[in-house]
């Protein structure tokens, strides 16, 4: 069983970092080294009894990690199209499309250098993928760190329900912003039918097309489904997740300097919201409501860029590293 004690090791990191606190990136790292090497003990496992089966196995994830490499680059272009179809052309909305295509341009530069041999093109793929490698380790991070903690629930009872806020769309509550608000009114009638109190909090400040603070439309959208309007504290000010959280952790410390609270918002983004959280020493985890599958992959990537983004200097700095390690090579 030795071969499995790297995976062990990262398995144990893992469970007691995620019980000292859930909402770290880190989490997600321990995760896909305890995954990766359970892999490897496996193939170890297999190669010491059956040889011919360790490698039909090698070969088969050889094959199935291009396969899905295709598939995915696939996906994402049908997606990007998708989204410019029915969201527009913004920056934001592309992500999808251009993530596609540059795995096919990667593929395109993969083959080229191998059926040509060019040395410089050799150097340029070889930058490519070690950079590339690198951004998709982290994605594959975060991603499958994000789906395991939007699986968990919380595991205490809460004083308040914190809803973030996402925009009006012509003065009004949209869909993506009722799905956090009917996700937040689930937590709330749970809360209530175990006997607790809380309280709603709705955070988000007024847009410049908008003739009215965010938090107030969503108060009023709450009202109509039945809530008290005693029961709901609004957060007017904020404009960006980070000033949500600070916003709404001073209104609730104000209120009850030991509170515990849900924060919600939709499932793509509770990670990120739940590491500002964090960051901005709000006691609470966070729970996502679903999101039109869509519009998902786009919203992902974007939320995936934000947070290698907020550690720009280490991400660059280690990219900088592989880009000379691989520009060393066609040099060699």
């Amino acid at each position: 069983m030795i071969v499995f004690a790297p995976a062990g090791v990262f398995l144990l990191a893992l469970v007691v970092s995620m019980l000292r606190d859930r909402r770290r990136f880190r989490n997600g790292i321990y995760l896909v080294f305890a995954l990766f090497f359970a892999l490897i003990g496996v193939m170890i496992k297999a190669s010491q009894t059956h040889h011919r089966l360790a490698a039909a196995l090698a070969l088969f994830l050889l094959l199935l990690a291009l396969l899905s490499a295709f598939t995915l680059a696939v996906f994402l272009v049908r997606n990007g199209l998708t989204m410019v179809r029915r969201e527009g052309r913004s920056p934001a909305n592309l992500l999808s499309l251009l993530a596609g295509l540059g795995i096919f341009g990667l593929a395109a530069m993969l083959l080229t250098t191998l059926s040509t041999g060019w040395r410089a093109l050799g150097t340029v793929t070889v930058v490519a993928t070690l950079v590339v490698g690198y951004i998709s380790f982290l994605f594959t991070c975060f991603l499958l760190y994000s789906l395991l903690y939007g699986w968990l629930r919380p595991r205490r009872d809460v004083d308040f329900v914190v809803v973030l806020g996402s925009g009006l769309i012509r003065n009004k509550v949209p869909p993506l912003l009722a799905s956090r608000l009917d996700k937040g009114l689930k937590v709330y009638g749970a809360q209530v039918a175990a006997g607790r109190e809380p309280l709603f909090v709705t955070s988000g400040g007024q847009g410049p097309d908008e003739d009215r603070p965010e938090g107030q439309a969503m108060a009023e959208y709450l009202i109509d489904k039945g809530v008290a309007a005693d029961r709901i504290l609004i957060e007017g000010e904020s404009r960006t997740t980070e000033e949500n959280l600070t916003f709404s952790g001073a209104l609730m410390r104000e209120r009850d300097p030991g509170y515990r609270c849900v924060v919600v918002t939709n499932n793509f983004h509770a990670f990120r919201a739940a590491l500002v959280a964090r960051r901005t020493h709000v006691h609470g985890q966070v729970v996502g409501s679903p999101t039109a599958r869509y519009f998902w992959p786009s919203a992902i990537i974007r939320e995936f860029a934000a947070i290698f983004m907020e550690h720009k200097v280490v991400n660059f700095s280690v990219c900088a590293v592989l880009v000379l390690m691989g520009s060393l090579t066609g040099l060699a």
